[in-house]
């Protein structure tokens, strides 16, 4: 079926123009076809942004085993509403991700059910890696440097060497120094209060965590990415890249700082955590020179009967995914980023930076995944409109400005009108990590 998208406004890789896209077999045939060319279906973007689809490297859709929170077809519904065309999910669920078996069953079932593009980690664990050696059909390796949820942790140092040393799929962590946090808990008594969780998981286990995991980058020259950054400190850190190293933050760690436990208490719990406003400043500051690449949403939902728990019984986690391309464009509205900085964040170093083949661009032979974005439209975020099976937002109240307006997943319709349709099936993403990642892009090159 041809789709001819006339009219809109599109972030191409290196221009933004008024011009007409054409799609047919699901892929992007034409970025300046003609007003009159023959489609099956025309869509009328006059006032419109067309941008690539979103990719988000970062979510938790918890299944198989915590489904009650969310699964794999109310995840990807959400994130076709949130304008994410292509997702990949982390390993920590029940079963865990740690064979081949595992990442296949996953991917069976991301088959039958999302309506997005879908990959997924294989996660590392002490013993298991002859299974990362042999690995395929993989975005990468997942490592917890410190505890989160689920049981995956790697903080044996011998572990690690053999990890970093023994295989070749890019390698991503989380850095939270474990044996800090626990420490500071013991000093705190286990904690009281929701804002004890950023005195717990505070600076300095971040930062002892990221330094150890760079050190390991770095002495075995293996590619390595750093998931959700919170404290200025690394930032300074991951200045020195030795074309190695990228990384990423997400919006609630750009939004949100320890001011405001006392007006959302455990909905800002997050691992790791929320820091301060100085640290807000200093992330945004990474972004916008290019020390952090990217930006995803590390969407971990819980029910809200779980987060109002008491601490610490209370789970770390939030919902963004259907929030998070919104939230950058209100930052265009108001000044502070470019819209072509958004999509290189969100859509073109993500793939890059993942070796996800055909998609990040608006370029002709690029997979149809796209997203019309309205940069006029305000719109208040409501906890009874939220897709995700959690149905709640630490955004709730929160008028944006610019919002997804129309989703295209292999050029087919998978949002519009405020409606999902539930019908359309994403693909598995097709990682070419031979490409080797981001540094040796022409994107970087050109930073």
């Amino acid at each position: 079926m041809k789709t001819l998208i006339r009219s809109a406004t599109c972030v191409l890789p290196h221009d933004t123009l008024r011009t007409n896209v054409l799609m047919d077999g699901g892929k992007i045939v034409s970025i300046d076809a003609a007003n009159h060319t023959p489609a099956d279906e025309v869509i009328d973007a006059q006032g419109l942004h067309l941008l690539p689809g979103v990719i988000d490297d970062q979510v938790h859709f918890r299944e198989p085993g915590l489904t009650h929170k969310e699964d794999l077809h109310t995840g990807s519904v959400a994130c076709a509403k949130g304008g994410i065309t292509t997702f990949l999910e982390m390993p920590n669920t029940n079963p865990l991700t740690i064979s081949q078996q595992r990442l296949d069953e996953k991917l069976a079932l991301a088959a039958s059910k999302c309506v997005v593009n879908y990959g997924f980690y294989i996660g590392a664990t002490c013993t298991n890696v002859d299974d990362l050696r042999t690995a395929q059909r993989t975005a990468g390796i997942k490592i917890f440097l410190g505890s989160s949820t689920g049981d995956l942790l790697v903080d044996d140092q011998s572990a690690l060497e053999r990890i970093f040393a023994e295989t070749t799929l890019p390698i991503c962590a989380h850095c939270e120094d474990e044996s800090t946090f626990r420490a500071n808990r013991d000093r705190l008594g286990g904690g009281h209060e929701y804002a004890d969780h950023s005195k717990i998981r505070d600076h300095q286990a971040a930062i002892i965590a990221t330094k150890r995991a760079l050190d390991l980058a770095f002495r075995h020259h293996h590619r390595f990415h750093v998931l959700h950054v919170t404290t200025a400190a690394e930032v300074d850190l991951l200045r020195d890249h030795r074309g190695l190293i990228t990384s990423e933050v997400c919006p609630h760690h750009l939004f949100f700082s320890v001011d405001d436990y006392h007006r959302l208490g455990s909905l800002l719990q997050m691992n790791p955590s929320i820091k301060t406003k100085e640290d807000n400043q200093r992330l945004w500051q990474g972004l916008l020179e290019g020390t952090i690449q990217i930006i995803a949403t590390d969407h971990a939902p819980h029910t809200l009967e779980e987060k109002s728990l008491p601490y610490p019984a209370s789970p770390s986690g939030l919902p963004a995914v259907e929030n998070s391309l919104a939230l950058l464009l209100d930052q265009v509205h108001h000044g502070r980023a470019t819209l072509e900085q958004v999509v290189a964040w969100m859509c073109t170093r993500p793939a890059l930076i993942w070796d996800i083949v055909d998609k990040g661009k608006i370029e002709v032979g690029y997979d149809a995944d796209l997203v019309l974005v309205d940069l006029n439209k305000s719109q208040t975020i409501r906890n009874e409109e939220q897709l995700t099976k959690s149905k709640w937002s630490p955004w709730h109240g929160t008028t944006l400005t610019g919002w997804p307006v129309q989703t295209f997943v292999g050029g087919k319709t998978a949002f519009v009108h405020g409606r999902v349709d539930e019908n359309v099936r994403g693909k598995e993403a097709i990682f070419d990590h031979a490409r080797g990642g981001y540094w040796k892009s022409s994107d970087a090159r050109n930073a």
